[in-house]
């Protein structure tokens, strides 16, 4: 059972990683474009509306969908309570429009026209949680990377066939662009989940749209439509995913607060590059990972010491499972993290300056990028130990996390207050600020983890999931080695691109020394995934 649950999240986590390298990847050469006819003004207003569009789908889906992964009673329990996600949505979306207007952006042209095209796209895109609730109870990956491809092409070609359209006619069209381009995604994004999961519904016996259920004890039903359990759940997610919001989001609710527009345009095209990493490949790892962990640990309880033998075995087949897929996760995420670390402050500004050309690279996004590097591990071990956490930890845990959220935002604002006001590092002291407050949450969640584990007689180490030591003694000697630019002499005079070969001769051996000294916990990874490789290996005779 647990590895026909892995064989399934694995193969989800590939599809969504696939979606989000192809998509960012078109998403990526489109906005080379457009970057040519835009100015850091406008990008750090459509930054605005995204952080506008992002809070009011975070607020009113968030703790469903977490909810709705941990405790399932049929797929039509799933998909009545996600309506809930609409019914939220649209008081939230209407009091963060208000709060959007009463900013100083109304001078911008067609701000108005594209707040109003972004406040329909959310709404429609929070119609999409029926199909995409049944998609993820029953792990239909291929059908969400299908729909998410489509809504993403779609998306690209609105933005920027506007642009081009704006530019050909000679008009100043602000930010209308970015929300045409906002308003095709949700409308492809509910297209195709209907489409695809229509027939779907039919052959199961389920309805996309909200039916009655029956009420048992075990899973006690309100107003004839939704889940008690899954109320309760819901509702003791709220709160923790509040303050996940703010401190997740809190740089954007920085730099909008604090900097120019011109400043968060500079600040949102780093982040955006410095963050192409986490989307695509931790966000979709981190989801894929929560459905897993919930699947394999959600119903097992910690272990009296008068347990049996016997009853101890039962559950550690799962809890072995997961341990295992959490330690591998992490380790392949501090490789990673020593590569960020090493050549990303170099390699990052260099190929923002061959992208984004001399008009964004000589703007605070530079320094900015490179910072950033510094940020990507915490991000990325955050992700998947939060994912941990919140697929097994009780309602009492997660008020706890709550709670420990509430200190870590205080620490977080102390903080960004120091290195923005006090030390004068703009949005570089944003992502230092935020790394501290990963930081925290790093320490919390895995402090959970060793307990958790530790209750039911399982033993969880960090070492499990550090690089090996000759990997880690070797990483001190790249940024040195990149400092000493070699071959700069004759490379020099060929601009960005000579300062990338030199860069690239100390790099490119370095990433073969690690996957040398990593080769063994490399090799088991790959067995992991496909034990039928394993057992089809030839043994070797005596």
């Amino acid at each position: 059972m647990s590895s026909s649950i892995l064989s399934a999240s694995a193969k989800g986590a590939t599809f969504l990683i696939g979606l989000q390298v192809a998509s960012r990847a078109l998403t990526f050469a489109v906005n080379q474009v457009v970057l040519r006819f835009l100015y850091p003004e406008i990008l750090g207003l459509s930054a605005q509306l995204e952080l506008f569009s992002i809070s009011a789908l975070y607020f009113a889906r968030e703790s469903l969908r977490v909810a709705l992964q941990r405790q399932a009673h049929g797929t039509q329990a799933v998909i009545n309570l996600s309506y809930l996600a609409v019914f939220f949505g649209v008081p939230l979306i209407y009091g963060l429009a208000i709060l959007c207007l009463r900013s100083e952006t109304l001078t911008v042209p067609y701000f108005i026209d594209a707040l109003s095209l972004y406040c329909l796209a959310t709404f429609l895109e929070l119609l999409t949680e029926p199909a995409f609730s049944a998609v993820q109870q029953k792990l239909l990956y291929k059908i969400r990377a299908y729909a998410e491809g489509v809504a993403t092409v779609s998306r690209c070609f609105g933005t920027c066939g506007s642009v081009f359209l704006a530019s050909h006619f000679g008009l100043d069209v602000g930010v209308l662009p970015f929300a045409i381009g906002q308003l095709i995604y949700s409308l492809a994004l509910l297209s195709v989940y209907t489409w695809k999961t229509w027939p779907i519904a039919r052959r199961d016996g389920f309805s996309l749209l909200p039916m009655q259920i029956p009420s048992t004890r075990e899973a006690p039903v309100i107003l004839n439509h939704f889940s008690v359990p899954l109320l309760r759940l819901t509702g003791s997610l709220t709160l923790q995913s509040t303050f996940k919001y703010i401190l997740t989001q809190g740089d954007s609710l920085l730099i909008t607060s604090l900097a120019s527009l011109a400043d968060q345009g500079a600040y949102a095209l780093a982040s955006n590059y410095g963050g192409l990493v986490a989307r695509m490949l931790f966000q979709p790892i981190e989801e894929s990972s929560r459905n897993l962990f919930a699947k394999l640990c959600a119903d097992i309880p910690p272990l009296p010491e008068s347990t049996s033998e016997d009853d101890a075995n039962n559950q550690k087949a799962s809890l072995q499972q997961a341990r295992k897929v959490l330690a591998t996760t992490l380790h392949l995420y501090s490789l990673l993290s020593v590569f960020a670390l090493t050549l990303g402050p170099t390699l990052a500004p260099l190929l923002l300056s061959l992208v984004a050309g001399s008009r964004w690279s000589s703007t605070e996004a530079s320094s900015v990028l490179s910072t950033y590097c510094y940020y990507i591990p915490f991000l990325a071990i955050n992700g998947v130990s939060e994912a941990f956490v919140a697929a097994v930890a009780t309602s009492t845990q997660l008020y706890t996390q709550s709670l420990s959220m509430g200190f870590f935002f205080v620490l977080f604002a102390g903080s960004a207050w120091f290195f923005i006001a006090q030390l004068g590092w703009g949005g570089s002291g944003v992502v230092a600020a935020n790394t501290v407050n990963m930081g925290l949450r790093i320490v919390w969640n895995l402090w959970f983890v060793k307990g958790w584990f530790a209750e039911r007689r399982q033993e969880w180490q960090l070492r499990d999931v550090l690089p090996s030591i000759t990997t880690v003694a070797a990483a001190p000697l790249v940024p040195y080695l990149l400092q000493l630019k070699p071959g700069g002499a004759y490379l020099g005079r060929f601009g960005v691109i000579g300062e990338l070969v030199s860069a690239g001769l100390v790099a490119a051996p370095f990433v073969v020394y690690v996957l040398v000294c990593e080769r063994a916990f490399l090799k088991e990874c790959y067995y992991m995934l496909r034990p039928s490789s394993r057992a089809s290996k030839p043994k070797k005779t005596q």
